[in-house]
């Protein structure tokens, strides 16, 4: 029983943090390998299931990416489903949960091919620092930090990739670098972990940091991680990540929901692996 741990190009062995799950299906009796999703020789019906990890060029072939994602799909159980990847991997879905009520960091939508004066969106909203980030992104590509002697800067980064894409605008919290970013890990549904994201501020892991530490989170950010995966995902998936980080007041805030392709922390966290590998199979109908 062959299972496909779904990367790209630049990490043709896996992301390390994915690595685990290569003994952990074998436990189990399965063959986990990588498998490039644009691979032409991969013939994904010689697999029982298909996991996305770390396919982490797929923003730059959005079409093809989700048309893979669908002929998979049809073909072989993948892990999340299309429906889900196609509606997370657009951050807009940030501007829906706020309008239904979910939590979730200011943001500010700016459509591809338009124009907007950052330093006049920023002084309408009363956001000193702010953060720009593409809507359809992965591992923090063209996010930046502009502060306000940075504006011009900013700007020019903001008409650089609008001419072909929407961006966010959020407001720096300096939560995330105090008290940090919690990401919150759920594996087939249920909370696992938690982890303390190094801010990219000050690097992340770019800069020889590990990516993050584990810690417990606060009663306040489980309680919101479980309400927002509730709200979007009323059928909770094989996994998730909700990344929360602290408003002005204190209050959890989310920053992203990530059902895609996040990074689980699953190497900091024995059994973390064993319990994702065993819910898959499970899910896939391919338990014994």
């Amino acid at each position: 029983m062959r299972i496909a741990l779904v990367t790209s190009a630049a990490l043709p062995a896996l992301d390390p943090d994915d690595r685990p799950l290569i003994p952990a299906f074998a436990a189990l009796g399965a063959r986990a390998e990588p498998v490039r999703w644009d691979d032409p020789a991969a013939v994904w019906t010689d697999f029982a299931a298909v996991l996305l990890r770390s396919p982490w060029d797929y923003f730059h072939r959005l079409d093809e990416f989700l048309a893979w994602c669908e002929r998979t799909a049809a073909a072989v159980p993948l892990f999340n489903p299309p429906a889900l990847a196609r509606w997370n991997l657009d951050k807009r879905y940030l501007l829906a949960l706020a309008r239904q009520g979910a939590p979730v960091v200011p943001t500010a939508l700016c459509e591809a091919g338009t124009r907007t004066d950052l330093a006049a969106l920023a002084a309408e909203r009363g956001w000193r620092e702010v953060i720009l980030k593409p809507a359809v992104s992965a591992d923090s590509w063209e996010t930046l930090h502009v502060t306000p002697e940075r504006y011009a800067e900013g700007q020019a980064h903001l008409d650089r990739l609008l001419a072909s894409r929407a961006m966010l605008v959020q407001p720096f919290l300096p939560a995330v670098e105090s008290h940090g970013e919690r990401c919150l890990v759920f594996l087939d549904g249920e909370y696992a972990h938690t982890i303390r994201k190094n801010p990219l501020t000050r690097g992340g892991r770019w800069a020889g940091l590990p990516e993050g530490i584990p810690v417990t989170p606060e009663p306040a950010e489980r309680r919101a991680a479980e309400a927002i995966l509730d709200l979007a995902v009323p059928e909770r998936p094989l996994y998730a990540r909700v990344d929360l980080v602290r408003g002005a007041d204190g209050a959890p805030l989310l920053l992203e929901l990530e059902l895609i392709e996040p990074t689980l922390f699953l190497a900091p966290h024995p059994g973390a692996a064993d319990r994702l590998a065993a819910a898959l199979l499970r899910r896939a109908g391919l338990a014994g």
